[in-house]
């Protein structure tokens, strides 16, 4: 199979790479999000990140419930552990369904029109900036109205975006750029490993 053939277009193609990058998605999951035996709490979550390259690099839908439920459980154990309260997992946790949708519909949409040039940056970085500013309308604005905690008003949310969005806009781009950083770096090398053996036994 030829290696490089199934990175030059998204979704990944081939079962390997589809699994790779799921088990890479899940285990960075794993070690950013909350506070759990495997957690490394000096990075901020990756789970919006994981959730929009989840759309854009693999294929199968089955992904997005997985990675639900795999947040879910971390969420639990968390809370089971005492190193988080229940203010997290209020009555307005049901909101993470469709805002984690919306990041996972928005890297299946850019994943589609992704090239691996320059060129493509403006476009990711748009699309960045919409989904994670839909994404926070609907969990931040979701919590604010739903959880129970607050007297939801209009006005009283917009200080929320100012203070909340631009840090998870940040964190989410981080992590992505790391990630199609890593993708480029794998496509190039990739050819170049997988012929090695080939010369060696030549």
């Amino acid at each position: 199979m030829n290696t490089s053939a199934t990175m030059d277009t998204l979704p990944l193609r081939g079962f390997r790479a589809s699994m790779i990058a799921a088990c890479v998605l899940a285990l960075l999951m794993i070690l950013t999000r909350g506070q759990h035996f495997a957690s490394v709490n000096a990075l901020p979550s990756a789970s919006w990140a994981v959730f929009f390259l989840a759309g854009a690099l693999v294929r199968t839908r089955w992904l997005f419930v997985f990675l639900f439920a795999l947040a879910s459980m971390l969420d639990l154990g968390s809370l089971a552990a005492g190193t988080i309260t229940d203010w997290c997992l209020s009555p307005a946790y049901w909101v993470l369904v469709p805002a984690y949708g919306t990041l996972w519909f928005a890297g299946r949409l850019y994943g589609r029109k992704h090239v691996f040039r320059w060129s493509t940056v403006p476009r990711l970085a748009i699309t960045l900036v919409v989904a994670a500013f839909a994404t926070y309308l609907i969990s931040g604005g979701g919590y604010y109205a739903f959880s129970g905690h607050y007297e939801p008003t209009f006005m009283g949310f917009l200080p929320r975006i100012a203070h909340y969005y631009p840090r998870s806009l940040g964190t989410m781009s981080g992590y992505v750029a790391v990630g199609f950083l890593v993708l480029s770096v794998v496509r190039v090398l990739a050819p170049r490993l997988s012929a090695a053996p080939s010369r060696v036994h030549s």
